[in-house]
Order: structure tokens, then C-alpha cells, then sequence
């Protein structure tokens, strides 16, 4: 039980340093591309910082708002099937028993072990036994719907400061070349992160990470370009 529980803690840890990895690059690509395209229409240094800003705050409160719906749904539906599954021990336990020494034996036990294995778990707290065995669920760990709002905020927070600094910190001149560059880089990070986290070869991530970013900042500069071209 001690190891089941250890490796339930691992995956939830994995699961948010994951979910933290692709909010910060989700960060970097659409704030990169919003400044990129805007920097192809001007070279105004304040147009370039209130465009940044704005996408950073519009995109990491988006980020907040779906988390918090998605995981207040997963935990709605943990919370309705953890309440069915407590009546169904109320009324019927035989029948919840037999349930539990089944599920057991597809996992591989004998009918004998798995039967007495039920039995002890039964005893020890059957809601939580089954709520394990069968649903998948930890009742004391339901999800946590702002704690998935707050970290997906941080993330692409994080992420997208990146190339917000890059595109106005350096002179005219240096601007493109420094935030191409830096946001390059920081996607071959959280490319190699990602799939070092996936448990994947790095290569691959790495690469299609690069050649999204790569192709988001061009497609958005040139339509910048061609928007204040037209402009003037």
C-alpha cells in the first residue's frame, strides 16, 4: 500500500511539472509571436511593451480560467462517483465485496488471496479500497481546481516574460535577432523538459518545439510587416 501510494505521488508530481513545463510554452510561443507580429508593424518601444502585456495578462488568465473549469468538472465527477460507489456500500456490500475480490483477480491474485485481500481492505476502510481498486481515486487527494488555476497562471506568467523582455530591452537594432534567438533556445529546453518528463527521446520534442516557435514568429512578422505596410 505504501508503494502504491508513493507511486500515486510521483505520477501527481509528474503530471504538474508536466502541466507547468507546456503552460511556460505555451507562454513563450503566443507571447513571442504577438510581439514579433507587432514588432514587424512598428518599432515603437511602447507599442511593442503594451502588446506584450496585454497577451501575457489575457493569456495567462485564460490559462487560469480553463484550468479551474476543467479540474472543478474532474473533481465534480470524482466527488459524484465517490458518492455513488459510498451507496452502493450502504446497500448492497455483499454485492460490493464480490465486486472488490473480482477487480483483484484481474490484477493477477487467486481467487483465494484475492477474496481475502477484499476482506481486509473492506475492514480497513471500503470506500477508500474501492475508491483505489475501482475508480482510480484517492479521496483525500480530489483535485484541486486552483491549485491547477494558479500554477497554469504562473506558468505561461513565467514563460511568456521571456520573450516580452527580450523584444524590449535591446536597442532597434538588436530586438528581433535577440528574441528570436532567446526563444529558440528556451523552447529546446522545455521541448527536451517535456519529453524527459514523457519518459520520450528528446530529440523530436526538441525539434518540433523549435519549428513551431520558429514558424509562429515568422508568419506573425510578416503579417505584421504586410499590416504596416498597408498602414503607411
Amino acid at each position: 500500500m505504501h508503494d502504491e501510494t508513493h507511486g500515486g505521488a510521483l505520477g501527481t508530481r509528474l503530471n504538474w511539472l508536466r502541466a507547468a513545463v507546456l503552460g511556460a510554452n505555451d507562454g513563450i510561443v503566443s507571447t513571442a509571436g504577438l510581439v514579433v507580429g507587432v514588432a514587424g508593424a512598428t518599432s515603437d518601444r511602447g507599442a511593442l511593451l503594451t502588446a506584450g502585456l496585454a497577451g501575457l495578462l489575457a493569456g495567462s488568465m485564460s490559462m487560469a480560467v480553463g484550468e479551474y473549469v476543467s479540474v472543478s468538472t474532474q473533481r465534480d465527477s470524482e466527488r459524484a462517483a465517490l458518492a455513488v460507489e459510498k451507496r452502493e456500500l450502504r446497500e448492497q456490500p455483499q454485492e460490493e465485496l464480490e465486486e472488490l475480490t473480482g477487480l483483484l483477480q484481474a490484477r493477477g491474485l487467486s481467487r483465494e488471496v484475492a477474496r481475502e485481500a477484499a476482506l481486509q481492505l473492506t475492514e480497513r476502510d471500503a470506500l477508500r479500497a474501492h475508491a483505489s481498486v475501482e475508480l482510480g481515486i484517492n479521496p483525500d487527494e480530489l483535485a484541486n481546481p486552483w491549485h491547477a488555476a494558479w500554477a497554469s497562471f504562473l506558468a505561461f506568467t513565467v514563460g511568456a516574460l521571456l520573450p516580452l523582455l527580450a523584444i524590449v530591452l535591446p536597442p532597434d537594432g538588436l530586438r528581433l535577432p535577440v528574441t528570436v534567438g532567446s526563444v529558440l533556445a528556451a523552447l529546446s529546453l522545455t521541448g527536451w523538459a517535456s519529453a524527459r518528463l514523457g519518459a520520450a527521446r528528446p530529440g523530436r520534442a526538441l525539434t518540433r518545439n523549435m519549428l513551431g516557435g520558429a514558424l509562429a514568429m515568422g508568419i506573425t512578422y510578416a503579417a505584421g510587416a504586410l499590416l504596416g505596410a498597408t498602414a503607411t
